[in-house]
């Protein structure tokens, strides 16, 4: 969707994370829509929520996760029976000389650890599926959200932070939801099938080996509440780190021209500093985890060993059992160990899923009507009555604007920078709905109108072009998709680009850069203007489009935007009065009001604004103007 708006009317983004609260409605798209994005820290806040909806999507691959789960249990399962096995052949085959037996157990063994391994690498492969096909869902939602938001949205969020939530945290979540689901469900069920073995074996063993449980819970759970909010400081300052780079990166021209890049380099170096602290509270408060559950686990295999060790010298158990059961107790540690690890992960998935499902709940205030129907047939009759409309509260931008547009007729816009001139257009295309008032084509409110068949009516030309990284064919062709190659090369003709394009490297096919930076400023409008002739709408909207070329082309594109406009309703912007002589309508905007109205010849006789305006342009100095 294009971007028609004047940055001096418009209230600007500041970098940072949006506030407010993830409602946790499985799959929902709806919530209540934010302000502006704000600077700052925004804390976890609800992460119960948060896995609620993960796990609405992860549901959805229903039958694929029990199969994980199955497996996970088959590979725990026989990884448990190892160090049974083991007391087994100590007590009852290496004790007393049983080779026989002891190769028959060890062949046993051998098979259960290559089934266990078998069973691990399928629920490996299964679990990757599951988690990019999960993550494939929210990214393919995601993206088609943001494409149902609103140019409000997008005027108060910080470009680089949206990026970082597309990217960097859609990743989080595939790289988190490719090893704890396996992992989370392996440690359960290894530590129940562990404490039932031990119970099994030897009870009073079983009961010293789980004394060190509760610690480890205890560590695990204190950590994972201090974590939490830190990872959420190390996600939001990326982001608002993001938001530099992609601002600059994409205005380093303008940096260079003021040789500004020792301050925009100190202005990355405060958000890269930013984000290093956050990064190293987040990082070197979770590394706490390993080492505190080393010292744990290694506690109780202590009172494991020594406990076992006096009831072997007194009679009151074996050497095997005693051998199993250290087994058993590094068995029982190592899964809560891997969970308490895990968890940090897990914590910093949570905190990109929150930041996620934020942009997923912004509610887009712009919608149809339940009854929004067709355009049809379109005469080009186009009526503003006492429209207002503010992009911030309590700052207003047009005041009770009404004019009235016949059916082709050329209706000029003029007047002074943030004026309202590209407001009028942006309210025409519906990018954003009126506060009061009411705009109308051929007698039907444009919010009782389908926005998508709307704006297929409508053909716009912006003064800053925006092509893609695409040929020069696609991007012409973007103004009809389904256009030939023939009537793409007659939309380039009428434009007067075809001469020029034809002597690119590759013709119609060349692949432009980034914005179409490998062309002039003067190219890029001639194939923004031939997208428009393609797309032959029926209200034309030009934003001073021949602004950026020079006087020979501009005569040029002038006679085939005559061709293009006769029998179409066009709002022109005009910066250059000379270009709108013949236009049927001129109105005056200044201050958000239409002060001045009627044709060329009838505003010059009132020797009014547009008087003052029009000389200026042309004698330089008041006392000389003459009519």
């Amino acid at each position: 969707m294009p971007n028609t708006s004047n940055n001096s009317e418009k209230p600007q983004p500041t970098f940072g994370a949006p506030s407010g609260p993830g409602l946790p409605r499985p799959g929902g798209m709806g919530g209540a829509g934010r302000g502006p994005y704000q600077g700052g820290v925004v804390h976890a806040k609800d992460v119960k929520g948060t896995l609620a909806r993960l796990w609405y999507y992860l549901r959805a691959n229903k039958r694929m996760l029990i199969i994980v789960i199955l497996l996970v249990a088959v590979s725990t399962g026989l990884q448990l029976i190892g160090p049974y096995l083991q007391g087994v052949a100590i007590d009852q085959f290496i004790s007393v000389g049983n080779s026989d037996g002891l190769a028959r157990l060890v062949l046993i063994m051998f098979a259960a650890y290559v089934g266990a391994a078998i069973a691990t690498w399928g629920n490996t492969y299964l679990v990757t599926v599951l988690a990019q096909q999960t993550v494939f869902q929210i990214r393919g939602e995601l993206f088609a959200h943001l494409q149902q938001l609103s140019l409000r949205y997008f005027d108060s969020s910080a470009h680089g932070d949206l990026m970082s939530r597309v990217t960097n945290d859609v990743q989080l979540i595939s790289d988190t939801l490719g090893t704890s689901v396996t992992q989370l469900v392996q440690a359960v069920l290894q530590v129940v099938g562990t404490a039932i073995m031990m119970f099994i074996i030897e009870p009073l063993l079983a009961v010293v080996a789980l004394l060190v449980v509760p610690m480890m819970l205890g560590v695990t759970v204190y950590i994972a509440r201090h974590t939490k909010t830190r990872f959420r400081d190390q996600q939001s300052t990326m982001g608002v780190m993001n938001g530099l780079i992609e601002e600059t990166l994409s205005g380093e021209q303008v940096v260079k021209a003021f040789s500004k890049e020792e301050e925009v380099i100190a202005d990355f170096e405060v958000r890269n500093v930013a984000y290093r602290e956050a990064a190293i509270k987040a990082q070197t408060f979770s590394l706490l985890m390993m080492p505190l559950m080393t010292v744990i686990t290694n506690l109780g295999l202590a009172l494991v060993a020594g406990t076992g060790g006096y009831m072997v010298v007194m009679g009151l158990s074996t050497v095997g059992t005693i051998v199993a059961f250290v087994t058993y107790a590094r068995q029982l540690s190592e899964p809560l160990r891997q969970v308490a690890n895990l968890w940090n992960q897990v914590q910093s998935a949570i905190a990109g899923a929150e930041r996620v499902f934020e942009v997923m709940d912004e509610d887009p205030d712009l919608k149809d009507s339940a009854d929004a129907r067709e355009m049809g047939q379109v005469e080009g009759e186009v009526i503003f009555d006492n429209v207002c409309f503010a992009y911030k509260k309590g700052v207003p931008i047009l005041k009770n604007v009404s004019l009235h547009a016949e059916p082709g007729q050329t209706v000029a816009l003029v007047g002074p920078t943030g004026a309202g001139k590209t407001t009028i257009i942006n309210l025409l295309t519906r990018f954003y709905d009126i506060d009061s008032g009411s705009i109308t084509i051929d007698g039907v409110e444009l919010c009782d109108l389908k926005k998508a068949d709307l704006r297929r009516k409508l053909g716009i030309v912006l003064q800053d072009t925006f092509l893609f990284s695409d040929t020069v064919m696609a991007n012409i062709r973007y103004g009809r998709l389904d256009a030939t190659d023939e009537e793409v090369y007659a939309a380039a003709q009428l434009a007067n680009a075809d001469a020029f394009i034809r002597h690119l490297p590759e013709g119609y096919n060349t692949v432009l850069s980034e914005r179409g930076g490998n062309l002039s400023q003067g190219q890029r409008q001639l194939l923004a203007i031939a997208r428009a002739m393609l797309a032959n709408p029926s209200i034309l909207i030009l934003d001073e489009a021949t602004s950026s070329v020079d006087t020979r082309t501009e005569a040029n594109i002038q006679e085939a935007l005559l061709k293009l406009m006769k029998g179409r309703t066009s709002f022109v912007i005009a910066h250059r009065l000379s270009t709108i002589r013949d236009a049927d309508q001129v109105l005056v905007i200044n201050d958000g009001r239409i002060i001045e109205k009627g044709n060329h010849q009838q505003l010059l006789a009132a020797q009014g604004f547009y008087y003052n305006l029009y000389m200026s342009q042309f004698k330089g100095r008041k006392e000389a103007f003459t009519v």
